[in-house]
């Protein structure tokens, strides 16, 4: 928990840095994903791709990301739907990459055996999500 929410407070000030948005991590998060590969998301791929089922609350971190001209949205009806990033999205996306570079990819590179480090922690993460995956399963039918 800790973990996860001084990555949050990390990615808001990044943001913050870069940008006059004040977002959430999770916000910041849907921010990067709808960027990646330069290709327009839809609800659903933003939802399998942060693991996320709570699609009311990403779509107000939507509207908020459109509101502050950061992503803009395209098509309509229900499967037309997409959201892609503004120019000025992908300004503030760059330039948070190059800050995340310049602060975070320092730092890290200081610490000895990092790289080989982190992959092992990343195969545990991953592992643990599909384990909290399977038991939310199983609680979910102990409900009262």
């Amino acid at each position: 928990m800790r973990t996860f929410e001084g990555f949050g407070r990390w990615q808001s000030e990044c943001l913050a840095s870069v940008s006059e948005l004040a977002a959430s991590g999770p916000e910041n998060a849907l921010l990067h994903i709808i960027r990646m590969n330069d290709r327009p998301k839809s609800i659903k791929e933003l939802a399998r791709l942060t693991n996320r089922d709570d699609v009311p609350n990403i779509q107000y971190a939507i509207r908020k990301l459109v509101g502050a001209g950061l992503v803009c949205k395209m098509g309509s009806g229900r499967g037309g739907v997409t959201y892609e990033a503004t120019a000025e999205g992908r300004k503030v996306t760059d330039d948070y990459s190059a800050l995340r570079r310049a602060l975070l990819i320092k730092e890290i590179k200081n610490l000895p055996e990092f790289a080989e480090r982190f992959q092992e922690a990343v195969r545990t993460l991953n592992m643990l999500s599909g384990i909290y995956e399977e038991v939310s399963r199983v609680a979910a039918t102990h409900r009262r």
